[in-house]
């Protein structure tokens, strides 16, 4: 067949499929596998997390201390880390070092996953020449955090649970359960309590007007999560959680620990005082120590001594306060902070144990109250139309 029939055939084919609605050019068909290929693919990329951070931390102080060059150790943790978003950090890390930035000035870039504590602690190893020993202190730092981090949601997911558990129960009891009795109780209403009217009237509503309840519960947190975000909210919240019963002894706890432990580390690590101060009240955790920590910053700043700063507020033990003052008299803060903070961290332990055992009977029981309470309003009454009856 000569090019000329095969041109001709060729195009009567394309002809004929133009006209029949059905022709795929290739063009088309790697389109459409393209597209399905994305579709089978997709996949919600998330930045690095804490655990990615110590790890990363941890293994680039390995490789350090091994001899291997802060750009090849970059690049080869690079090549193993899966998340996308983190592999185009780590990459931009490297680019900007081999073109001439600090290690911890290209860690600067990217501020939302490297934390200002993290970019001074590398700043102070490059001055001084221990980034290996300095990084390893920050995988440490870091592992201790997420420790912490762990026992304070560990402790609050029982008491979570069991109040869920209640929640379910009760929305069982007056949805599913109790509408069952209005027609016992028909026409006896002169004869039922003030406490089983009340419930009735609660479980009527909920089965008569539930599309207008759930959304309502539903619009309520939410509305209470929107308002702490807000800075009134906020600073209110962060005060509420140092008052409530049981839960500000954890607090305190956890704000003071979380203050001294990164205190302590920076100023172990050379870092200036101010920066350490400044760095401290970005990490504490709660609007009012951080407002403690920024007008401790100020005061050092014009010439004061930490302990001295510290006289005037009360989220500081005086025990705490009078051991820094040594600190400084001394010249071994540092040291002091860790000590104090690896004292607070282990009664922190004690703290969450002891919370922790209070609250689960405590749950335990008001659920028990509250089922009781339901069922002997329904109960009760029923008795005593019956012996009316006889």
């Amino acid at each position: 067949m000569s090019i000329f029939e095969r041109t001709k055939k060729g195009a009567a084919a394309t002809m004929q499929g133009r006209q029949s609605g059905t022709m795929q050019t290739p063009d088309d068909e790697d389109q459409q596998k393209t597209a399905l290929q994305k579709v089978l693919s997709f996949s919600v990329e998330t930045g690095p997390n804490r655990k990615d951070i110590l790890n990363f931390t941890t293994q680039i102080s390995v490789m350090i201390r091994a001899g291997i060059s802060l750009q090849e150790a970059l690049e080869s943790i690079a090549s193993q880390v899966e998340k996308k978003k983190f592999k185009v950090i780590l990459t931009d890390v490297k680019d900007r070092i081999e073109a001439g930035q600090s290690f911890s000035q290209a860690l600067a870039e990217h501020p939302k996953v490297f934390t200002n504590l993290y970019i001074n602690m590398v700043a102070a190893a490059e001055i001084s020449g221990s980034l290996s020993s300095m990084l390893d202190k920050l995988a440490s730092y870091l592992d201790d955090e997420a420790e912490t981090r762990a026992q304070v949601i560990g402790a609050m997911v029982y008491p979570i649970i069991i109040a869920t558990m209640a929640v379910s129960s009760v929305t069982f009891l007056l949805i599913f359960v109790l509408p069952r009795f209005l027609v016992v109780f028909e026409g006896k209403e002169h004869l039922l309590p003030a406490t089983t009217k009340g419930i009735m009237a609660v479980s009527t509503f909920m089965t008569s007007y539930w599309f207008i309840f759930f959304p309502a519960v539903a619009a309520s947190i939410w509305g209470f999560i929107m308002f702490t975000k807000t800075k009134t909210g906020h600073i209110w919240w962060d005060a509420a959680k140092l008052k409530i019963p049981l839960c500000r002894g954890l607090c305190r706890c956890l704000y003071i620990t979380r203050s001294l432990h990164t205190m302590g580390v920076l100023s172990n690590a050379g870092v200036p005082i101010l920066d350490t101060l400044a760095i401290t009240s970005q990490i504490s955790g709660n609007y009012h120590f951080e407002k403690m920590w920024q007008n401790v910053h100020e005061e050092v700043r014009q010439g004061k001594k930490i302990g001295q700063s510290l006289d005037g507020y009360d989220l500081m033990p005086s025990s705490v306060v009078q051991m820094i003052r040594s600190g400084e008299d001394s010249g071994s803060l540092g040291d002091v902070l860790s000590d104090v903070a690896m004292f607070y961290a282990r009664q922190l332990k004690t703290v969450i144990k002891a919370v922790t055992s209070m609250i689960e009977p405590l749950m335990i029981v008001v659920m028990g109250v509250l089922v009781g309470f339901i069922a002997a309003s329904i109960i009760l009454p029923i008795f005593k139309m019956s012996s009316a009856v006889t």
